[in-house]
């Protein structure tokens, strides 16, 4: 026996909807993924870095193997962003991190603690390449 209105659309709205759905945070990870390979760094709040950190380790190792089925892998995570100097996101990956990372296995990324945000005290990390 039911009690009161569960999960009912129109004026009260579905009880208990989530806020992220699974595609809002794919794409929240490869926007993310995308700036670590432009600029070297990003900043994330403390929930998104597990998730950045294991797509972007799984994008180096892509661009370690080099091969073409590996560059289109990485091709349908990274976006197409067009650098100052004429290449793109995906050969900066391929052409000038991937070298960097060869005698390595993991650890591509630093995280470092910085300050909870001004308006909502969410904690903050920052993201940077290894050296």
């Amino acid at each position: 026996m039911q009690i009161g209105r569960k999960n009912v659309h129109g004026k009260g709205g579905v009880r208990f909807k989530t806020p992220y759905t699974s595609s809002k945070q794919k794409a929240q990870v490869r926007n993310l993924c995308t700036e670590l390979v432009i600029f070297g760094k990003v900043r994330v709040t403390r929930s998104m870095v597990k998730d950045v950190v294991k797509q972007f380790d799984r994008l180096v190792t892509y661009a370690k193997k080099g091969d073409l089925h590996s560059r289109r892998l990485a091709a349908s995570v990274l976006k197409k962003y067009d650098l100052e100097n004429g290449g793109d996101a995906l050969s900066k990956l391929f052409e000038e991190i991937a070298p960097k990372f060869a005698n390595r296995n993991g650890g591509y990324l630093r995280v470092l603690k910085l300050e909870n945000r001004k308006g909502d005290n969410a904690p903050m990390r920052l993201l940077i390449l290894a050296d």
